[in-house]
């Protein structure tokens, strides 16, 4: 993976959104993320088509749902530059309430 393919992901709000929340919580159904956003399924499920071309994110069906995570190939500079973005934005809005969000579904 190239630096500016992590990097042109991370620079959209709403992708950004969903890889720290995926680095918070390991695996979550496209309907939580919908909810915790606060925006329509179409969007977010494009959002995370564009993730997963990008090699960030796979994602796996169950029934009706499906589930993404964080890519398990991702290297090891990619998941420390998102664990460090996650830190760093743990209190700052809107990832502050999509914790919380997320907290609240019983997703922590």
């Amino acid at each position: 993976m190239e630096a500016s393919t992590l990097f042109k992901a991370m620079s959209d709000t709403t992708r950004l959104r969903c890889i720290l929340l995926l680095a918070s919580h390991g695996e979550l159904c496209v309907c939580d993320l919908t909810r915790v956003l606060g925006l329509p399924q179409p969007r977010v499920s494009h959002h995370l088509g564009n993730l997963r071309q990008a090699g960030l994110v796979q994602d796996r069906r169950q029934g009706p749902w499906i589930f993404y995570r964080l890519h398990p190939d991702l290297p090891g500079w990619a998941l420390a530059v998102i664990e460090a973005t996650r830190k760093g934005n743990q209190d700052q809005a809107p990832f502050d309430r999509d914790l919380v969000q997320t907290r609240e579904t019983g997703r922590a």
